[in-house]
């Protein structure tokens, strides 16, 4: 009996022990999904977005995350925000910087991504031509305004504004979908009467002495969200860390933008060939704000979910999380 009872207690300890060396593998074993050798960044040429610019021209990116495995790291550009998420349903680019209304638009025909962190509030503006007597909503009657393309933030945030304000989108406003270069182009030649852009555009029609800046976007909808950063779903589940490292040097980029506002300007214009005055004087003026905490983010993007359901853009609201993956910006 005694011999028993010793074997019992062996043939349990070995048991604990086989369960605690399993436990403990799963919690340790590192991932098995093959490394990211390549990480592919879009962003949009808007000083929005200059906390990508900044990091990509730096090095930061490549910088921070080759600890993690990643070789290489390209970006590209695109005019706005439709384009750039129609590359990433393609599997083009893996992170993106982008105005959150596209982001709705692409979530909604089945993009495999999250918003995983902010980039930035307000900061585009209503430009008006000179002989334009702006006194109001109702001063735009009749008039065409050049903006981003159908499901962007600017088409988005300009047509509830319109509406809001009895005015019926390409009725009694008619609205041209263009790239910021071709709409700039458009207000200075007198093809169109106003543009709805994010900075530094309003800055470069001003400066051309081409139209005036009559309406902050932050007058139309207060405090609300601009662009945000989106992480594709594959990164997500396979490779948290190199997520939670984007969030970090995003962060990076900001506070140095911040600290350092010049010198990023000069960057900026190195990088997308806007006029240095244009860059600096589109930062001076603007009613933006470059904040990554995706948690103040929420509301107004469901809010965006909603009026592009009533637009018709989308075919439903789209939940929280559908949308939303918090937990790597609490982590950073």
């Amino acid at each position: 009996m005694k011999i028993m009872a010793i074997a019992l207690v062996a043939i349990a300890l070995l048991l604990i022990t086989a369960g605690c060396t399993q436990s403990s593998g799963t919690a340790t074993t590192p991932s098995t999904a093959a490394p990211v050798k390549e990480l592919r960044i879009g962003y949009q040429p808007s000083t929005h977005q200059m906390a990508a610019i900044t990091a990509l021209e730096k090095g930061w990116f490549k910088e921070d995350l080759a600890p993690l495995g990643v070789v290489n790291i390209s970006d590209k550009v695109f005019p706005s925000g439709p384009p750039e998420m129609a590359a990433m349903l393609a599997g083009e680019i893996d992170v993106a910087y982008v105005g959150a209304a596209p982001v709705l638009t692409a979530l909604s025909q089945g993009l495999d991504a999250k918003i995983v962190a902010g980039v930035n509030t307000q900061g585009s503006d209503l430009v008006v031509r000179n002989d334009i007597d702006y006194k109001g909503p109702e001063s735009l009657k009749g008039l065409t305004i050049a903006t981003f393309q159908v499901g962007s933030i600017q088409d988005t945030v300009l047509r509830d504004w319109l509406n809001k304000n009895n005015l019926t989108p390409d009725k009694d406003v008619f609205i041209k979908g263009m790239g910021p270069g071709d709409a700039v182009t458009a207000i200075t030649a007198g093809k169109v009467d106003a543009i709805f852009l994010p900075t530094p555009s309003p800055s470069t029609v001003v400066n051309q002495g081409k139209g005036k800046v009559v309406v902050h976007s932050g007058e139309m909808y207060p405090n609300h969200t601009c662009c945000v950063l989106v992480v594709s779903g594959k990164l997500i589940r396979e490779h948290p860390e190199i997520v939670r490292q984007i969030i970090k040097t995003n962060d990076r980029a900001v506070l140095w933008n911040q600290q350092n506002i010049d010198e990023a300007a000069v960057i900026y214009s190195t990088k997308t060939g806007a006029k240095l005055e244009d860059v600096k004087s589109s930062l001076a003026e603007w009613d933006g704000n470059w904040a990554s905490d995706p948690n103040i983010i929420v509301e107004p993007v469901l809010d965006y979910a909603k009026i592009q359901y009533e637009l018709g853009y989308i075919k439903k609201p789209l939940t929280r999380d559908e949308i939303f993956d918090l937990t790597f910006y609490t982590k950073s």
